[in-house]
């Protein structure tokens, strides 16, 4: 069982155009379900990656590049990092080796759906 859940977050352009962040809203349901922490504020996205799908896999990679921070520790924790669909990873990747960065004890990559390869 994690000690966190963290929900990838939106860029703030992102999330005013959307008015949600869909991996927060399912966060809500899992950590009241399995009694667990969700932290919104914890990581952050730095800046406005664009929308990932239309990049090819090493575009991906170098846009996400350093495009996270975590804002709170996370030394030590386990944590479920939250997203709602996985395409190729990038982003999960990206975030995961932020938090490891940080200290994190552990990292979860817990996906709602996966688009094919």
């Amino acid at each position: 069982m994690p000690d966190l859940i963290l929900p990838i977050p939106l860029s703030d352009r992102r999330l005013r155009e959307r008015g949600y962040n869909q991996s927060q809203l399912i966060g809500e349901a899992l950590a009241r379900r399995r009694q667990c922490r969700l932290c919104v504020r914890r990581l952050v996205r730095l800046r406005d990656t664009g929308q990932q799908a239309r990049l090819s896999l090493a575009e991906r990679r170098g846009n996400l590049r350093g495009a996270f921070a975590v804002m709170q520790p996370v030394q030590g924790l386990r944590i479920a990092l939250l997203d709602d669909v996985m395409t190729s990873g990038t982003t999960l990747f990206e975030a995961a080796a932020t938090l490891r960065r940080a200290g994190a004890q552990e990292v979860q990559a817990w996906i709602v759906a996966r688009t094919p390869d």
